[in-house]
């Protein structure tokens, strides 16, 4: 069993780590670049904790894919108490049948030590050129593996991601839409949103060199949003997101699921600290779209020098107009700051949308659509 940590210090946005292996005879390599001759051209990553209910279905899926290239399963146990690791090694044989290698390796901890560990773990002991992440409670179709690598290997410094076909159908119907619909300009300018990665962590294909230079994931247990922290983390050295557009993978909702665990604060805060480093710190001057709830709560979070940089909220509701200003009265400045609270038609670009997506019958999108404004440009949605 392979052991994977970090070395030193956090320092700024790089995390270096090393790999040892506990037995003594084999010797220490590198845990992002795979062995010297390895034949193995996808790696499928699968973290495993406690997925007993699902692993069958999962597995299935793997053995019927219809890529022809070599394929290997990498999966590392998080310390599972039921039978996890039992059903996927009774399934060793029929994957070896198949062509698809078995590398299998866990920790018998009381506790788990995390998703993001978990995956370091199995990408460490995996082999492939690609990396195709798969958690254990979802299904891939047939074509996943073999369509993914194909935009892989024509955008290898992307993250690549595919449409999702969500189980129980109707569950988080907003999310999925917005997954599914998003234009490929999107992928990059939604970045900022609440619903996270604007390709899903599930769905996740790149090659072993780009997971080099960004990565790894943040191990640092329940509660950490290893997956947004990764994206954000891939954004900043240039790389692309990339979509499939074809349904590959059935993707599953519980509520066992380790997104739960992460609290709505720490990813509100996340995305403050990145909008204000791509985005406002570009800008001289902003507008709020939203003189509400989100609007304020935004204009709050942002650095003191941001907030000095917004020159007005905006909004339709003539109530929030006719008071005129936002006075923040948490401010310690004299006199208290007090911002503009404008009609929409008169406020001027660029707009922070506090405004959640989807949720107006296409009343605030077809304001935005007035104003013959381009998003990325003069726009960019928060909510």
């Amino acid at each position: 069993m392979s052991s994977c940590r970090r070395s030193g210090t956090e320092s700024g946005r790089e995390l270096k780590r090393f790999c040892t292996r506990d037995e003594p005879q084999m010797s220490a390599r590198d845990c992002s670049q795979p062995p010297e001759g390895s034949s193995v051209q996808v790696s499928v990553i699968m973290p495993v904790y406690n997925a007993s209910d699902w692993l069958d279905e999962c597995l299935q899926s793997i053995l019927q894919q219809d890529f022809q290239g070599r394929m290997e399963l990498s999966v590392y146990d998080d310390g599972s108490t039921d039978n996890s690791r039992e059903i996927i090694e009774i399934w060793r044989e029929r994957l070896e049948e198949r062509g698809v290698s078995l590398v299998i390796s866990g920790h018998n901890s009381i506790s788990p030590k995390g998703v993001g560990f978990a995956k370091n773990q199995a990408v460490c002991q995996s082999s492939g050129r690609f990396l195709c992440f798969q958690d254990a409670d979802d299904v891939m179709r047939p074509e996943r593996v073999r369509l993914q690598h194909e935009a892989a290997l024509l955008n290898p410094t992307a993250i690549v991601g595919c449409k999702v076909c969500r189980v129980p159908e109707g569950s988080t119907e907003r999310y999925t839409r917005w997954i599914n619909s998003l234009t490929p300009d999107q992928l990059i300018t939604q970045v900022y949103t609440s619903h996270g990665p604007t390709v899903v962590m599930p769905t996740w294909f790149c090659s072993r060199d780009w997971f080099k230079k960004v990565g790894p994931f943040n191990e640092g247990g329940k509660g950490v949003p290893e997956d947004l922290l990764f994206f954000y983390e891939s954004l900043r050295h240039g790389g692309g997101v990339v979509r499939v557009d074809e349904c590959l993978l059935v993707y599953r909702y519980h509520e066992q699921a380790a997104t739960h665990s992460v609290l709505e604060e720490t990813i509100w805060r996340l995305r403050v600290d990145f909008l204000q480093e791509r985005v406002l710190s570009q800008w001289e001057s902003f507008t709020i779209w939203n003189a509400g709830k989100q609007g304020r709560k935004l204009f709050r979070s942002l650095k003191p020098a941001n907030q000095k940089k917004v020159k007005a909220f905006c909004d339709i509701d003539e109530n929030k107009i006719q008071k005129g200003f936002y006075t923040y009265e948490e401010s310690k400045e004299r006199p208290k700051p007090k911002i503009p609270v404008l009609h929409f038609t008169k406020a001027s670009p660029p707009f922070i949308v506090c405004v959640k997506l989807d949720m107006t019958d296409g009343a605030m999108e077809e304001n935005l659509r007035s104003l013959q404004l381009t998003e990325g440009n003069h726009y960019y949605h928060f909510n």
